[in-house]
């Protein structure tokens, strides 16, 4: 395995700190600076006025880069913002990495626009290149509605489809979520070499369990969450890829039951239609609070009993939300309301740490709950745990990586 490294990680996340847990992307910097690589981190930060080199420890270096509002925002300015970041980070890494020469380029979708910047750096440097394939777009945004194949829609598609085939062009290994995602793309995009596409899943940084019951006990307190009732909880985005509509239908399931409550933690697009159906419908035992700080959000999962995933069922390509890594580490259960076409429900099962149905019918969620509800919820939640350490762990992730750059070599 290659080590001593100079390797750039470009992504549209914002890791807040180099020593951000259970940040994907940061837990994998951290994993592959440990081995003795210099990892360089380019991310946005939609609030800075320019680009600086926001933290260095060591052989790892975290660079924010001015980008204006790129998360959680319209479909348009999205949009427009998506257009325009590959030359941002291009212009970045010219003027702050000027001096440095990197042997291989990380990166991950979305977004998909990064051309530019990975070009350079190709070129400038003869490195490698490696593709985290976490988004398929813009087929994903034809699936929910956003965009369209045909009419005078079909330009905006046209346009991001063929930014699409150049990265996965100039890729030199691009990893997959899952064995679905594999499939898909090589199907939709027979030009790719299946030689340098193989699996690669979300994964994090394993934290030992320690004091679990003590943090769900003094997260129960400081949130007000009942002790005598089942706690369901739902963190992440809530935009459309989420299905608003579906999870309302849910909503009313779980409000309608005395013995549950739960706790809907995010922001989004869509929170604003979220909060008015809950301002309507009155439901004592269902709360909305806003987007807590990483570090928090991880005690505070500690206190659930089950927690939620949604994806509109829309959607054709096989995504695997990353949320749900939370819930594992946290050793809680899941019930995940998705699409037909992801694997996710095949890793459920195959781990038996909860249940699945398709984000269509409130009643197949009804019937979810009330299995869950009739199961060992500790033991679910400890399956979950022990199948997050065998499949998840992000240091298999960074030897896929390391080991694709060495299989060049």
């Amino acid at each position: 395995m290659v080590f001593c490294l100079n390797i750039l990680f470009l992504t549209l996340v914002n890791i807040r700190s180099l020593d951000e847990k259970t940040n994907i992307y940061a837990d994998l910097c951290r994993e592959l600076a440990a081995r003795e690589n210099n990892v360089d981190i380019i991310c946005p930060d939609e609030s800075a006025v320019k680009d600086i080199v926001a933290e260095n420890d060591g052989n790892c270096s975290l660079i924010k880069i001015a980008t204006g509002k790129i998360q959680k925002t319209s479909f348009i300015k999205k949009g427009l913002m998506t257009l325009t970041v590959g030359y941002k980070f291009k212009n970045a890494i010219k003027k702050i990495c000027a001096d440095k020469r990197y042997d291989l380029i990380v990166y991950s979708t979305p977004p998909i626009t990064l051309v530019p910047a990975i070009r350079f750096i190709k070129k400038r440097d003869g490195a490698r290149s490696y593709l985290l394939l976490k988004d398929i777009f813009p087929q994903n945004a034809v699936d929910i509605g956003l965009m369209s194949k045909t009419g005078i829609k079909s330009i905006l598609y046209e346009y991001f489809r063929r930014e699409e085939k150049k990265l996965y062009r100039i890729s030199d290994n691009i990893g997959c979520m899952s064995p679905a995602n594999v499939t898909y793309l090589l199907s939709h995009n027979p030009y790719i070499a299946k030689e340098k596409v193989h699996i690669n899943p979300n994964s994090i940084e394993i934290i030992p369990a320690e004091d679990d019951e003590k943090t769900r006990n003094e997260m129960r307190e400081k949130y007000s969450i009942p002790r005598d009732t089942t706690a369901l909880i739902y963190g992440g985005n809530l935009g459309k890829p989420q299905g608003i509509d579906f999870i309302t239908e849910c909503i009313d399931v779980i409000g309608n039951n005395k013995n549950c409550v739960l706790y809907i933690c995010g922001s989004g697009t869509e929170r604003g239609k979220l909060k008015d159906y809950l301002d309507s419908a009155g439901f004592e035992n269902v709360v909305l609070i806003n987007g807590l700080e990483r570090s928090e959000y991880e005690k505070f999962v500690k206190a659930f009993d089950i927690g939620l995933i949604f994806l509109d069922r829309r959607f054709t390509i096989p995504n695997f939300p990353s949320r749900i890594l939370s819930y594992m580490q946290a050793g809680i259960p899941v019930i995940a309301c998705t699409d037909k076409n992801t694997d996710l429900r095949k890793a459920i099962e195959e781990g038996n740490f909860g249940k699945w149905c398709e984000s269509k019918d409130p009643s197949d969620f009804a019937d979810c709950l009330n299995a869950m509800l009739n199961s060992d919820l500790k033991a679910m939640g400890e399956n979950g745990r022990k199948y997050l350490c065998e499949n998840y762990d992000v240091k298999k992730s960074a030897d896929l990586i390391l080991d694709s750059f060495d299989s060049e070599e």
